[in-house]
């Protein structure tokens, strides 16, 4: 994952293109930030799962931004947030579909053998286990809990 984001970093560095640069090298100062929190942990590194939550958290701010922005009648801002976006989107593992994620949540329902809300945790560890970075939890864990109330 760090091997990708200098290599992506070198070529915006090459191409000029400012936009892409910028959105990486904020992705790598999160990255050198979540090092240092791990190595206060008494961890050597973050771990590539904990890179791909990292990111995924990353799009979730920019997205709220965009939407502040929007709404205010900020549209360059806006258009800078969701470009950032597109950028740390690149990195991700593809993200999975709809019927995806919740063949998914039957598979890990069964699995940890699930029975009601109360198991909710031990689902949704068990996902983010498994999918890191390709799902988005936030929207998995209303699927899971409509899974386990029904």
């Amino acid at each position: 994952m760090r091997d990708t984001i200098m290599a992506a970093m070198k070529d915006a560095m090459k191409s000029g293109d400012k936009v892409r640069l910028g959105a990486v090298r904020l992705i790598q100062a999160a990255f050198k930030d979540r090092d240092i929190e791990a190595r206060g942990a008494g961890k050597e590194k973050a771990s590539d799962d904990e890179l791909l939550s990292l990111l995924q958290k990353m799009i979730k701010q920019r997205q709220e931004s965009s939407s502040i922005y929007k709404t205010n009648g900020r549209p360059e801002l806006a258009a800078q947030e969701d470009a950032e976006i597109a950028v740390i989107q690149s990195f991700l593992p593809k993200q999975m579909d709809e019927a995806e994620v919740k063949a998914a949540i039957a598979a890990a329902i069964s699995e940890t053998g699930a029975a009601g809300m109360k198991d909710m945790g031990k689902v949704i560890a068990h996902l983010k286990e498994r999918f890191a970075g390709q799902m988005d939890f936030g929207r998995a864990s209303g699927l899971v809990k409509a899974a386990l109330a029904g």
